[in-house]
């Protein structure tokens, strides 16, 4: 992933920052599906959900955590394109 051993560099963030602001605003889109079985009470608040974990997500410095919570939006960004709500959400 980065040049650093254990903890991300500037470098290692910044490389990142594209990526994940482009999954943030794909899961952000998908919690909009007609799909999902949520009114619009619930669609606000999953979406404030998802901004709340990618602020909280922001301040980690780890590379195995940055990867681990990468793959997890991935994997949680499939399910939202099936019309599912991921567990870690719901």
């Amino acid at each position: 992933m980065g040049k650093g051993l254990i903890w991300a560099t500037a470098e290692d963030l910044a490389r990142n920052r594209g990526r994940v602001l482009s999954l943030y605003r794909q899961i952000l889109r998908s919690l909009n599906s007609p799909d999902l079985p949520l009114n619009l009470a619930a669609r606000l608040a999953k979406k404030a959900e998802a901004r709340a974990i990618f602020i909280v997500a922001s301040e980690e410095r780890s590379l195995h955590n940055i990867d681990d919570l990468i793959d997890a939006a991935h994997y949680s960004l499939s399910l939202l394109r099936k019309g599912e709500i991921p567990k870690y959400i719901q």
